[in-house]
């Protein structure tokens, strides 16, 4: 019998909010958490052709066109206000340094300049200079950073003119900033407007949807989201488990993919940024049945409203223009929490790689003048969304001996294992090369931490052992994790042990931040002294 997922439990953990539509959703996210019903490691294994798919023709040929990376609108906004902040602020002290009559730059000069920052972004926000769709207009959007431009210094103007507010400020420097901005900004949005277009032709910055459910309700859906001016929703299929009697094989010119089971396997493979569950709100037991399926998706998921003609605007809910929708889950570390976690663990990462590159060195030496073979070990491990990854190991078997593919579990005195290879494997050294998978971006400092596809317990592979096992594959693996540092490390001869180290994963998912991740990555040197089940 598998064992649900549960949660650790945590004093600081947020509680759900009841009441309304909200209260709908934070329940059902709640029931999703406590007894998810995972998928069978087939299904979810991230398939290579047709040949090997459950997935029928057309369906695998539309999931292998929606390959490819996307960008984040949210990072491309903010990437856009901080140019302007750049050029703004650069192209002012440039001035000063550039007019004989400027006389450098000084406190005046400052306080101008930052005015003239806040001003601008203001009014370029008032502009909707910073909304995709605006991006993608080219003389509309210069013609607006233009006029926001010449308001900002005809204020200055008038504000020197009547009260002398920076009279002492020199004309050539004012005129050349000016001129010298203005310039730097419409080339810039031009280099947008030619970016965006770019981007939204190849698909990266369109949110690629799916619907979940047919019929004359996903009709309707489909109808009123593409009447949205300036919709980013590109609508890449319909899934549906019931039969064409019940629900029609094309619906509004889009067709029917498979069921729920195909939906898994093709969200796998294609990239997919939103589930729509077209169904009443009021079939909740029919939902939750959909949901605990699709719950391990590393995907956001919006229940319709649309059919329920509901009218809302709380912390449950959102608009695609003004088709309503309840969030009941959210993709994890997206957008900005994404760079930063980039950010960090290049970082942390390449400082890791510094302090340690001696005892890596001694460790492959040790490793070659013990036994013959390759020093570095390389295994297939479960990556970001079930995609198939190589992590890196210090060989701690002897060669002939090597389990590439994880048949047999490690157990306490391996003959497999190499005196050196104990030694490392119970100080993790032997896990030092991820380092190296980390700057190249196939695993994260700290994360859930990567199985071995065949990793099994007891006969059977741990998404047997476990419902919900594959939600852990929402975000990207990590070097060290939430359950390490809880001592969950080591030899999973258990379903009680890969089932607690779930729970600890889902919880990190959950619960991530930047100060989650810096205090497991300092508490994980110490947590390496419990060296219990690590042989």
């Amino acid at each position: 019998m598998r064992s649900p997922v549960l949660k650790p439990t945590d004093p600081f953990e947020p509680k759900p909010v009841p009441g309304g539509v909200s209260g709908l959703g934070n329940r059902l996210e709640q029931h999703l958490r406590h007894s998810v019903q995972g998928t069978t490691g087939q299904s979810n294994i991230k398939v290579l052709s047709a040949a090997n798919s459950s997935l029928s023709a057309e369906a695998f040929e539309i999931a292998q066109g929606l390959g490819g990376k996307g960008l984040s609108a949210t990072v491309l906004t903010g990437m856009v206000r901080l140019t302007d902040v750049l050029l703004i602020a650069g192209t002012a002290l440039v001035a000063s340094f550039s007019s004989p009559e400027a006389a450098g730059f000084g406190l005046g000069n400052l306080f101008i300049t930052s005015a003239a920052l806040l001003f601008a972004l203001a009014f370029f926000q008032a502009a909707d200079l910073y909304q995709v769709p605006v991006m993608r207009q080219g003389l509309s959007q210069i013609g607006r950073v233009a006029a926001g431009w010449t308001l900002v210094f005809a204020m200055f103007a008038l504000l020197r003119t009547t009260t002398s507010v920076g009279a002492e400020l020199s004309e050539a420097w004012i005129g050349a900033w000016f001129a010298t901005s203005l310039t730097g900004l419409c080339l810039s949005r031009f280099v947008v407007f030619r970016l965006v277009r770019h981007w939204m032709k190849s698909g990266r910055l369109e949110r690629r949807a799916i619907i979940v459910g047919g019929g004359t309700a996903a009709q309707e859906l489909i109808h009123d989201l593409e009447a949205q001016p300036d919709n980013d929703i590109r609508i890449c299929g319909i899934f549906d488990d019931r039969n064409n009697d019940r629900s029609p094989p094309v619906v509004a010119g889009y067709p029917k993919l498979g069921n729920i089971s195909a939906l898994v396997e093709f969200a796998r493979l294609a990239r997919i940024d939103m589930l729509i569950v077209c169904i009443p709100l009021r079939a909740e037991k029919r939902v939750l049945e959909l949901l605990k399926k699709l719950w391990v998706l590393p995907v956001d998921i919006r229940l319709s409203a649309h059919t329920d003609k509901v009218r809302f605007r709380n912390r449950g809910s959102s608009f695609i223009g003004t088709v309503p929708f309840v969030d009941v889950v959210e993709k994890p570390i997206a957008d900005w929490d994404m760079v930063a976690k980039r950010i960090f663990d290049l970082v942390f990462g390449s400082l890791a790689l510094i302090m340690l590159f001696p005892v890596m060195i001694a460790a492959a030496i040790a490793v070659k003048l013990e036994s013959k073979g390759p020093v570095l070990f390389r295994q297939k491990r479960y990556g970001f969304n079930n995609e198939i990854i190589e992590v890196l190991k210090f060989r701690s078997m002897y060669t002939e001996m090597a389990d590439p593919d994880a048949k047999k579990v490690v157990t306490k005195g391996d003959p497999r294992v190499t005196r050196v290879g104990r030694f490392i494997r119970k100080t993790s050294i032997d896990e030092l090369p991820q380092l190296f998978n980390v700057l190249g971006g196939s695993l994260s400092l700290v994360g859930p931490r990567p199985h071995a596809v065949n990793a099994h317990t007891d006969n059977k592979t741990w998404d047997d052992v476990v419902d919900g096992y594959f939600a852990r594959h929402k975000v990207k693996p990590g070097v060290t994790g939430y359950a390490q540092i809880n001592g969950w490390r080591g030899e999973v001869d258990t379903p009680e042990k890969i089932q607690k180290r779930v729970e600890c994963d889902v919880y990190y998912i959950e619960n991530w931040s930047i100060l989650f991740d810096l205090k497991i990555l300092l508490q994980t040197p110490f947590r390496l002294f419990n060296t219990e089940n690590a042989y």
